[in-house]
């Protein structure tokens, strides 16, 4: 698979008809997209919030908490997406050259497991060393 002599489909990519209806929805289509997104990156803070962070909001009647927490978790990202933003340009050419860069890598790296396979192989089973 690293040498490029043979692939494996297995799909990915948003489906067509999902598109289209996140596209209809607008505003509140990317919102709830990006919730969908949020829990399935992290569900570990998801629990936190909503099984253990509200519930200690409404018992002891403080909203803080739970502001203050998704603040903190937002705050991060935020930061992230804005230099995604503003050095979209650098990105995108930073890709191209990485992506003519990484076929012979990954090139590279298949003869290096191929060889080191059959290095390991006659070594082991054949007791050739060399």
């Amino acid at each position: 698979m690293l040498m490029g002599l043979f692939t494996i489909n297995l799909g990915g990519g948003m489906a067509g008809g999902l598109q289209q209806r996140v596209d209809r929805m607008g505003v509140w289509g990317a919102g709830l997209l990006g919730v969908v997104f949020a829990l399935a990156f992290c569900p570990v803070s998801a629990g936190l919030f909503f099984g253990a962070l509200i519930p200690m909001a409404v018992k002891g009647n403080s909203v803080l908490l739970s502001t203050l927490y998704g603040v903190g978790t937002a705050l991060p990202v935020v930061v992230f997406a804005l230099i995604l933003a503003f050095a979209a340009h650098l990105l995108g050419t930073a890709f191209k050259k990485l992506t003519a860069i990484e076929v012979w890598v990954r090139r590279i790296t298949a003869v290096v497991m191929i060889v080191a396979g059959v290095y390991l192989i006659m070594r082991h089973n054949f007791g050739v060393n060399f």
